[in-house]
């Protein structure tokens, strides 16, 4: 008797999902979801068809679960589907398209144009409000709730090499500064970065350094560090599996990834007014990230919102499964 392959599909099921699959749109609409997350306004303007023509073909591409759909707020989100035979065999069409090819190689690039719009918005927000940005935050987090939870995750073990991305006004690098020996903070707003900046300097954190990065794409040799930390980043991002992949890159073996952000809520004027991309995270959205980057969840805890009934906020804490290895003693001293 064959074992039970979960990747095998009945017949029926099989030649629904080909059908599905096998149109120009489709697979075009396969392809960019490889890529990111989209909305159904990105592929209208990436592919430049009607909203009902594309509302159609995502909705069959979801019914042979070849995309999975998840609405948050007023906005509705597609990616490709994670798991099982169906989005196996989405990611081994993708696998098959030459990536020269005129049609793709079109929509690749009205997707960067896609992308470029919404960086320039949210770097727009964040020139307009860089001088205020911990007031704003502290609209809808409790800080200080938030500060000791981030600190228990940590304790127990000492940081040598810290990396706070998306550094904002160099909050996290204050906070851990006088525990760790070397911190840096990466950031894509040169405004936030001239905050930081003064604030490191004002609190004589000569040990601690900004720069200007990209989250997805770091300035940082692979390995680096062993604590890493993205704190209320992910929110503003469209592909927040990917920066969570390019901060694992960066991990020492054992080292330690904390993710803090919005759990789930419906407050649709900060996506509106503050450039938020996304209303919070599922706990197991964030998980799912951390494990497809090969790293082992040890930790997910969510503090509930304040009597205001500020927003509740969810903390990740993952490990590199590699074991560290100790540098002999003379390697240490030099």
């Amino acid at each position: 008797m064959s074992s039970f392959d979960p990747y095998q599909l009945p017949f029926p099921a099989l030649t629904a999902t080909l059908k599905a699959a096998g149109e120009a749109t489709r697979l075009r609409i396969l392809a960019l979801l490889a890529e990111t997350e989209l909305t159904v306004s990105d592929l209208i303007a990436i592919l430049r068809q009607s909203q009902p023509r594309l509302s159609r073909h995502l909705r069959l591409l979801a019914e042979a679960g070849l995309v999975e759909r998840f609405r948050e707020g007023s906005w509705a989100f597609f990616r490709l589907g994670e798991s099982g035979g169906t989005a196996d065999i989405a990611r081994t069409l993708i696998v098959r398209l030459d990536s020269g090819d005129p049609t793709i190689a079109r929509d690749r690039e009205r997707l960067a144009a896609v992308r470029a719009t919404r960086t320039a918005a949210a770097q727009n927000y964040f020139r307009r409000h860089a001088a205020d940005w911990d007031r704003i935050r502290k609209l809808h987090v409790a800080d200080a709730a938030v500060e000791a939870a981030v600190q228990a995750a940590f304790a127990g073990k000492p940081i040598r090499a810290l990396l706070d991305l998306g550094t904002g006004t160099g909050r996290m690098l204050e906070l851990f500064g006088p525990a760790i020996e070397r911190g840096v903070g990466v950031d894509l707003s040169r405004d936030m970065l001239a905050l930081a900046r003064e604030r490191l300097d004002r609190a004589g954190l000569k040990h601690c350094s900004v720069r200007h990065g990209d989250i997805y794409d770091l300035p940082l040799p692979r390995g680096s560090f062993d604590a890493v930390i993205i704190h209320q980043v992910l929110h503003f991002l469209d592909d927040s599996a990917r920066a969570i992949r390019e901060a694992a890159r960066v991990l020492r073996p054992g080292g330690r990834l904390l993710v803090v952000d919005f759990a789930p809520h419906d407050l649709e004027f900060l996506r509106e007014q503050h450039a938020h991309r996304r209303l919070g995270f599922a706990a197991e959205a964030v998980t799912q990230w951390m494990a497809a980057a090969g790293l082992d969840v040890a930790r997910q805890l969510t503090l509930p919102p304040g009597p205001d009934g500020k927003i509740a906020v969810s903390l990740w804490l993952a490990r590199d499964p590699r074991i560290a290895v100790a540098a002999p003693a003379a390697r240490e001293v030099a």
